[in-house]
């Protein structure tokens, strides 16, 4: 698939939580729109961000990938703690950017710590989007299957796509299972054969797959 032309997002407002990234336009008036964000080790010019917004924009809904708060201050490093609120602060401003651009509906997506805080905002906020993508959603730390992130999940009003690899450390399909029962509202996990916490693969079109299941399910 050719790729699409997409162009640089800056919004850097004073007072406000600067979001800053790249916007993948879709044709059509009132298209629907994704707000898709990275993991706790990259950035939004991670390969899958960038296919998958490129899938997605061909598909007629609009994209903007961006970078989380803490990136845009650090360009290597993992967040700090104290950094999620400023992370989802600038997830709920990128969502209300879009909003004021018309489209239909309004998803919120991440990979790991991105779709992490992307849950953290809709518990808290309900009715700021119409659902979520999860990619990879880091169910525990490695090796550490007790130390659940799940607190949150009973305040979850909105459908919710988990899209995680069978061979994921931060998770396993059973555990993601038994956690996704604890949202009471529409949920479903789309497993991905022998990929891994980063959704890589050299036999399965990753990102068609997901745009696949994304158009399924909303």
């Amino acid at each position: 698939m050719p790729s699409r032309t997409y162009e640089s997002f800056l919004n850097d407002q004073p007072g406000e939580v600067p979001v800053r990234g790249f916007l993948h336009r879709a044709s059509g008036a009132k298209a629907d729109a994704l707000v898709l964000t990275h993991g706790a080790g990259g950035n939004c010019n991670a390969p899958l961000l960038i296919a998958l917004a490129e899938v997605f924009s061909v598909s007629g809904i609009t994209v903007l990938r961006c970078d989380l708060p803490f990136r845009q201050l650090r360009p290597h490093g993992p967040p700090s703690p104290s950094s999620a609120t400023r992370d989802q602060e600038g997830l709920r401003r990128a969502v209300t950017l879009l909003r004021r651009d018309n489209h239909s509906r309004i998803f919120l997506g991440g990979q790991s710590y991105g779709g992490r805080q992307a849950t953290l905002l809709a518990a808290n906020e309900p009715s700021l989007i119409e659902g979520q993508l999860l990619l990879s959603y880091p169910l525990h730390p490695p090796g550490k299957p007790a130390q659940l992130r799940t607190a949150h999940f009973s305040k979850l009003q909105i459908p919710s796509l988990f899209a995680s690899g069978t061979r994921d450390a931060f998770g396993t399909i059973p555990e993601l299972e038994a956690a996704i029962k604890l949202i009471p509202a529409r949920t479903q996990l789309f497993p991905i054969s022998g990929a891994g916490h980063g959704l890589a693969s050299k036999q399965l079109p990753v990102p068609q797959m997901i745009h696949e299941a994304f158009a399924a399910f909303f």
